[in-house]
Parts: C-alpha cells; sequence; structure tokens
C-alpha cells in the first residue's frame, strides 16, 4: 500500500494514538518524517523519538506525553498537500494561535519551526501547524 501524503499520515498517527490515550506510536521512516519528530520533541509536544531498524524495515517510535506529564499535541492540521503547495515568504510566516502553537517548515535551509524561520529570515513550504 503506498501513501500520497506521507507527512499526512504521520500527522493522522500521531492524532490518532494521542485520541485512543496511547504512550507511543511506530512511524514509517523518512528523513522529513524524522526532522519533524526532531522538532516536535524539541519543542515540547511528544516525549521522545528514535529510530527503529526492524528486519529490513525502518521506523520511527515516537513517545507522546500523557495528561498526567502536561503539554503533548492538542491540535494537529496539515497547511501544504501533495495537490496544494503553500509557499511563504520569510514576511508572511504564520503565527499559529497567536504564538501559542508551531507552524513548520521546509525551507532552504531544512525543517525548521516557523519562529526560526523568522529569525534567519528565510521562508519555504508550510509544512503543519501544530498546538
Amino acid at each position: 500500500m503506498s501513501v500520497t501524503d506521507p507527512i499526512a499520515d504521520m500527522l493522522t498517527r500521531l492524532r490518532n494514538a494521542r485520541m485512543r490515550g496511547l504512550t507511543s506510536v511506530e512511524i514509517p521512516h523518512s528523513k522529513l518524517k524524522s526532522d519533524l519528530a526532531r522538532i516536535l520533541k524539541r519543542e515540547g509536544y511528544i516525549a521522545d523519538c528514535a529510530v527503529v531498524k526492524d528486519g529490513g524495515k525502518t521506523r520511527i517510535k515516537v513517545g507522546l506525553k500523557g495528561d498526567a506529564e502536561g503539554g503533548g499535541i492538542v491540535g494537529l492540521r496539515r497547511i501544504s498537500t501533495p495537490g496544494l503547495r503553500r509557499y511563504v515568504g520569510a514576511r508572511d510566516v504564520p503565527r499559529v494561535l497567536g504564538g501559542m502553537g508551531i507552524c513548520i517548515l521546509s525551507t532552504s535551509s531544512g525543517v525548521m519551526t516557523g519562529q526560526e524561520a523568522r529569525k534567519k529570515n528565510v521562508g519555504g513550504e508550510v509544512l503543519c501547524h501544530v498546538w
């Protein structure tokens, strides 16, 4: 089974695991998804992420934060899709919930949050919003 939008698949797996109250979820590995998971961990939305090799398959194991730990993912939204790409300039990087959430962009300098993109004065493709 091939997935046409791997980032949306990752976000959906995270959303579903969070709604079910699971402590971890495994996602098929790619460099972009690994970078997204690293940003989510750094920003405090997930507890842990690790690349796991199981036989011939490589996966990202994401540890989710529970309700008792505070923080965690409340909502996720995919912005740019394969059918309609959304690009922004350095001056137009969106703020999510007035700064309470993060915007994740894919730029020429790599995958980064909207705040980092504003500091570096770069624009790019808006991948998703997380709050």
